[in-house]
């Protein structure tokens, strides 16, 4: 992997959030889970979403990533409203902007890991043989060269996750979206896929912006911000009492 330079956030401005909100109806009436919150994301950062169980945190994780879409406010890619697109344009920006990784890989079991790793390019519409390629020296780098025609159920959990970092950095989006990617691991297991997303930013200027109750990798990100009733603030992580 060839270095990359600037991860300082003084990059090129990737996300803009401008007065967000998110509702839900229940039959007690509505819940405001996000309200009027701003956010900006720029290239090669390294961001930690913090906040208690239940304050949204996924939610603005899975609106930033287009899965979910908002009640009302704007997300801008590069300066592109995201939400005024139509549903296949939205699929492809989303195919080409963003890589996920969450708790649980959600890897398609009835796939080997190479397999489960080229499915983003094949949906783009790339060239299979190409995308044999790529998914190969992807797995490659994630240390799982070993692994490629092995089913998910014939993995480890770590190694689970490390397709599932794989599949999110096939196709080199510039933002990689983690929600407690080291969450369902045990602690070692959970710092080698930590230090892997880290690598990964330090030689692909790949940006990330990851949902953790873990203070530890929050210090180990650098900046983080916190949930609360509905919108970010910055937070000091020397002042931070999480765990």
């Amino acid at each position: 992997m060839s270095e990359r330079s600037g991860h300082d956030g003084s990059g090129e401005l990737l996300i803009r959030v401008e007065a967000l909100g998110k509702s839900f109806e229940t039959g007690d009436g509505t819940i405001d889970v996000l309200s009027d919150l701003d956010f900006e994301v720029r290239a090669g950062e390294r961001i930690a979403v913090l906040g208690q169980s239940g304050v949204g945190k996924s939610t603005l994780l899975h609106i930033l990533g287009t899965l979910d879409h908002p009640t009302r406010g704007q997300v801008l890619f590069r300066g592109e409203d995201v939400f005024a697109k139509s549903g296949a344009e939205l699929a492809r920006l989303r195919n080409g902007f963003v890589g996920f990784v969450f708790q649980f890989h959600h890897l398609l079991p009835e796939f080997n890991a190479l397999e489960n790793v080229m499915m983003p390019g094949l949906i783009r519409g790339v060239d299979f043989d190409e995308m044999r390629e790529r998914a190969a020296t992807m797995l490659e780098e994630v240390g799982l060269s070993h692994r490629l025609g092995h089913r998910v159920g014939k993995l480890s959990g770590g190694e689970r996750q490390r397709v599932a970092v794989a599949r999110a950095l096939v196709l080199d989006p510039p933002v990689i979206l983690a929600d407690e990617p080291t969450g369902n691991l045990d602690p070692t297991t959970g710092d080698q896929i930590a230090d892997l997303l880290f690598e990964m930013n330090r030689c692909r200027g790949t940006t990330l912006v990851v949902v953790t109750h873990s203070g530890r990798m929050a210090r180990k990100l650098g900046r983080a911000v916190v949930m609360r009733k509905g919108k970010l603030e910055e937070q000091d992580l020397a002042q931070w009492s999480g765990t």
